[in-house]
């Protein structure tokens, strides 16, 4: 039987270069020289660090902007919604890049897909939902009626299956 793979995974390298020219602007930028801004990518968080959080808005706007210029989804990211208080007068903000997919979407998308009168099963597999089919034609309606439902939520599909 046909199947495929609903699953939420972002670009770690569009995410890295997003980082990386951040950091670049954040180097150049006239508001930011001799300050303790800046930006770093550790493993699955990206720590934005800075003097007060007036700059932590500034620098969350540069971020933004260079993530998005890389395709990257903002939504991808987590905002934690405390400020950590550093040392003196430095704070960091710490955003946490989300992969997988969470138990209460996985359960909307299987809803959904059963909701939708659709020949498809789908099922949760830890943090992907594998929809399987009959044929190859009501797993490209499963997917199409998913990225209608789910337009705000970045899902890919792969490990299609014959």
């Amino acid at each position: 039987m046909p199947s495929f793979d609903t699953v939420l995974e972002p670009d770690h390298v569009k995410i890295r270069n997003g980082v990386d020219n951040a950091i670049k602007e954040i180097g150049t930028r006239f508001d930011f020289k001799g300050t303790g801004a800046k930006v770093e990518l550790k493993d699955k968080e990206i720590h934005a660090t800075g003097d007060s959080e007036f700059q932590l808005e500034q620098i969350e706007a540069v971020l933004y902007g260079k993530l998005t210029k890389q395709d990257v989804v903002i939504s991808f990211l987590d905002k934690q919604e405390k400020v950590e208080k550093l040392g003196g007068d430095k704070v960091r903000q710490v955003y946490k890049i989300k992969e997988g997919i969470e138990a209460t979407l996985a359960k909307k998308i299987v809803n959904s897909l059963k909701e939708s009168k659709l020949k498809v099963q789908a099922s949760i597999q830890g943090d992907a939902v594998r929809v399987t089919g009959k044929n190859r034609d009501d797993l490209q309606t499963a997917i199409a009626h998913l990225k209608k439902s789910f337009s705000d939520t970045p899902l890919t599909y792969n490990n299609f299956r014959d």
